[in-house]
């Protein structure tokens, strides 16, 4: 592994392999994984009961954008048995800042992944900001990663938006490099 770098493709490949519990296959009555155990942390895609909890996360860390429907953006993810939502949740006490709002079962991480066919994408990852710091952003890339990897993802994207550059060194810690590209978007009616 590279100076630097924390758990990337090969790391998570050789986690993987070490006995880190790979996703089913699953079908449409079931999820597709649970529990993904990474950094002493499980992730599962995201429940019912999570789904405002979820939003309210994004939104707490600056993720949603007026012109996205965040609600949507989870029930999409949901739908498309080539993306999911992952979450963590609080365990305790522990995970808890003296004065903050995170308890026992609380959402305290997510991150959507998806597999477009060519490549696999991140995007909404957040951690509760009492949390932020703790190595938990680093998990939920990770289990991302994982996901994606059960998925048969070899190449994995995520964007970042140009007024978000406090985050990328993070990203580039995680091994994650400019891509060299720009992002053009279009809506469709």
């Amino acid at each position: 592994m590279a100076p630097g770098r924390i758990r990337d493709g090969v790391g998570l490949t050789n986690a993987l392999a070490a006995g880190a519990p790979a996703a089913p296959a699953g079908d449409a009555d079931g999820p597709l994984v649970g529990p993904l155990r990474v950094g002493g942390v499980d992730f599962r895609e995201v429940a019912d009961d999570d789904v405002e909890q979820v939003v309210a996360l994004w939104d707490a860390c600056g993720l949603v954008r007026p012109w996205n429907d965040a609600l949507r953006d989870v029930a999409d993810a949901r739908s498309n048995p080539t993306s999911t939502v992952l979450v963590a949740h609080g365990g305790g006490a522990e995970d808890a800042d003296p004065g903050s709002a995170v308890g026992p079962g609380a959402v305290v991480a997510t991150v959507l992944a998806g597999f477009d066919g060519h490549r696999g994408w991140i995007y909404y990852l957040a951690v509760t900001p009492a949390l932020q710091g703790t190595g938990l952003g680093r998990d939920a890339v990770v289990a991302a990663e994982a996901w994606l990897a059960t998925q048969g993802v070899r190449k994995v994207r995520l964007m970042v938006r140009s007024t978000n550059t406090q985050v990328l060194g993070f990203y580039e810690r995680l091994g994650y490099t400019d891509a060299e590209c720009t992002v053009l978007g279009r809506d469709l009616p």
